[in-house]
């Protein structure tokens, strides 16, 4: 156990990053030594994120909690907290079924682990943090919280309402991150196309995303987690004509069947989804689309999956994600349906269609063979140099394995010609 230094746990999702990382960047402000994610833990002071979004979720940050209170018991640890979405989910339960955490903190409270520790939460700094990313990108979080209330999901019930961050603070935030050397910038928030409806009294993604395209430095944006309802289409224009902003766009559409689309609380028909992704493809073109779908809802039947696994041929989405419904108390689905499908069922019915996209995400790099495209180098192992296209987000997206013919540098960007195709990965060489 070594004095003065912390280790953060982070689980979950690129938001509680963000917010493990400022944390970080004020604790060793105050001196202490900060490690995230250790493979061995050795601080005298854990301090775990913890996740609440589904039940698989829950669970890795229940058993991590409880692997971290064992130690604390015994004291190989000397102070635990615990903070996240799950933690302030639950903050009125925990406390006494997990009493060997000094504190769980909820998910905006998490500042007060710094006055805990006898210290004051500097805010001449509040915006900096401690990258844990590679050094030359960073995920920015613009917004906060969810309206949309959709029947399956507890975001809301943890995060509250949407709550958008003022554009000149995020271009603050953008200039000293650029400073720090970032050059490529994961927009995220759990519904980007609400930006700005609070502050502003309209959605105002388009504008925010062409001020960030204007500073210096700012290689690429991505935009993730976009909703389709009343989605903001101006932030086409900007898309198509901003070379920094990458035509890429995640938006999460869950599924197609009106049937679904109902049930879920979507307030969307599968003829809008429809031509929403016509118009995506149309006014962007070469746009790769991230999404995705949940199966196994109460309710599903086989001619509703049957749709949205046909809907998958037919839309040829360049990403897609596939997950089992899993029911959250305190949702509506969760008090007004019974769990009515069966868990093998719900895994099948994600296997039939990641198989489907196996085929289709087979075809669209198959597609890039002989292209010259613009690669950021991640990092270099045994046999190649690891890089991602302006289609490609870190960690969920196919990767370019660039032959090692030259010395590439981290975090810098290269021509390749893209010369072999998998399902998941793209081969090149520099040009």
């Amino acid at each position: 156990m070594k004095e003065n230094s912390i280790d953060i746990i982070n689980l979950g999702c690129s938001k509680n990053l963000v917010d493990s990382e400022m944390l970080s960047r004020q604790l060793e402000a105050k001196g202490y030594k900060v490690t995230h994610d250790p493979e061995k833990p050795n601080g005298e002071i854990v301090i775990i994120n913890t996740c609440g979004f589904i039940g698989d979720a829950k669970e890795e940050s229940i058993n991590t909690i409880l692997q971290f209170g064992e130690l604390r018991r015994k004291r190989k640890i000397k102070r635990l907290f615990v903070m996240g979405c799950l933690s302030g989910r639950y903050l009125d339960v925990l406390p006494d079924e997990i009493p060997e955490v000094d504190n769980f903190y909820g998910k905006f409270d998490w500042k007060s682990i710094v006055d805990d520790l006898g210290h004051v939460y500097d805010e001449s700094i509040a915006f900096e943090r401690t990258i844990t990313t590679p050094s030359h990108y960073a995920y920015l979080k613009i917004s906060e919280g969810c309206n949309r209330h959709c029947a399956y999901c507890a975001i809301p019930i943890i995060t509250g309402k949407h709550k958008s961050r003022p554009m000149e603070e995020i271009e603050d935030e953008v200039r000293w991150l650029v400073s720090q050397g970032v050059k490529e910038f994961q927009l995220i928030a759990q519904d980007l196309s609400y930006y700005g409806m609070d502050l502003y009294k309209s959605f105002r993604l388009a504008e925010l995303v062409d001020r960030l395209a204007d500073i210096e430095g700012v290689e690429w944006l991505r935009l993730h987690y976009a909703y389709p309802a009343k989605f903001p289409f101006d932030v086409l224009k900007v898309m198509r004509e901003r070379e920094n902003v990458c035509k890429y766009l995640d938006i999460a559409l869950q599924h197609i069947s009106d049937n679904m689309l109902q049930k879920m609380r979507r307030h969307v028909t599968k003829q809008e989804t429809l031509e929403l992704i016509s118009r995506l493809r149309e006014e962007v073109p070469g746009i790769h689309l991230r999404t995705t779908l949940l199966v196994g809802h109460p309710g599903e039947t086989e001619e509703d999956f049957e749709q949205l696994v046909d809907f998958v041929r037919e839309a040829k989405f360049e990403r897609m994600g596939a997950f089992p419904y899993s029911e959250e108390e305190g949702t509506f689905s969760g008090d007004n349906y019974e769990d009515d499908i069966p868990e093998d069922v719900k895994q099948s019915r994600v296997d039939k269609l990641m198989a489907v996209q196996q085929e289709v995400s087979l075809d669209v790099n198959r597609g890039k063979v002989g292209q010259v495209l613009k690669v950021v180098i991640d990092r270099e192992e045994t046999d190649y140099f690891i890089g991602r296209t302006e289609f490609d987000s870190p960690e969920v997206d196919p990767e370019v394995l660039v032959e090692k013919s030259l010395a590439l540098e981290i975090g810098q960007f290269y021509d390749v010609e893209i010369t072999g195709a998998e399902e998941f990965d793209l081969y090149g060489v520099v040009r």
